[in-house]
């Protein structure tokens, strides 16, 4: 008797479809980067927490709109010494939270700078959170307003929360809204996030590589314009020194007959 085959259950991953997003923390050292991402991977706050050296990589899934969205959290140094390394981590991600402390506008003013620099050197497909942290404390120590930090993040087009990661205020809203937000532009025609990320840092690779090129060529052409002017000039010399020689031979044997 033939057996009738089981119907195949459908994978975990093609289930939910799962996407895997690059997620990267940006922000002034002391601003609560490493805070968050603690409060929203394990549900906790560290009152001692350290500095990041380098960067600490956290992951997290969440569901949105049906998809599973995996985020891979790279947690940046925020110390000035380690600004050189973070568009190695930046670079090729498809989402950035940019975080400042609400009780300094000093943070505030190094977060427009991290706007700026992401706005020029990240992906255009990059969406980016602006968040202002420690609201916990704003009530006795506010610096920055909320009005300036929504009309900043709103000018460029950024989304926006204040959050606290001591309470949790606002921690899971604000990742699940980037998940939102990515979820809608993966989704609309023709407008693969990832697949848009990779095509534009393709470009850029080979625009550099085009750049690259052209300014090889230039430099074989000033070399070879360097060594033919040494050689006219050497060339010039040797007459010179030949025409010299000539006239003193003239001089000598005239001398010799007197």
């Amino acid at each position: 008797m033939t057996q009738r085959s089981q119907p195949k259950q459908p994978s975990a991953a093609g289930g939910s479809k799962s996407k895997q997003i690059k997620l990267v923390l940006l922000g002034e050292s002391g601003v609560g980067k490493s805070s968050i991402a603690l409060r929203y991977v394990r549900g906790e706050f560290n009152e001692n927490g350290e500095a990041t050296i380098g960067a600490a990589f956290l992951t997290k899934t969440v569901n949105v709109r049906g998809q599973s969205v995996k985020f891979d959290i790279w947690d940046t140094a925020g110390q000035e010494r380690y600004h050189s390394l973070a568009p190695m981590y930046y670079r090729g991600a498809p989402a950035a939270i940019i975080v400042y402390d609400v009780t300094s506008t000093s943070s505030f003013t190094r977060a427009q700078a991290w706007i700026k620099e992401l706005l020029q050197q990240a992906n255009s497909q990059m969406v980016i959170c602006l968040a202002g942290n420690k609201a916990d404390m704003a009530s006795e120590k506010r610096a920055v307003s909320r009005e300036e930090g929504k009309d900043h993040a709103d000018e460029h087009g950024l989304l926006f929360t204040e959050t606290s990661a001591k309470t949790g205020l606002n921690v899971e809203d604000m990742f699940i809204n980037l998940a939102a937000k990515i979820v809608a532009t993966t989704m609309s025609p023709g407008n693969d996030i990832e697949e848009n990320v990779r095509l534009e840092e393709s470009g850029r690779k080979k625009k550099m590589d085009v750049v690259s090129t052209v300014k090889h060529s230039y430099c074989d052409i000033n070399i070879v314009l360097k060594i033919l002017i040494l050689a006219l000039m050497f060339i010039t010399l040797i007459i010179h020194f030949w025409k010299v020689i000539s006239d003193l031979a003239l001089f000598f044997p005239k001398t010799n007959a007197e």
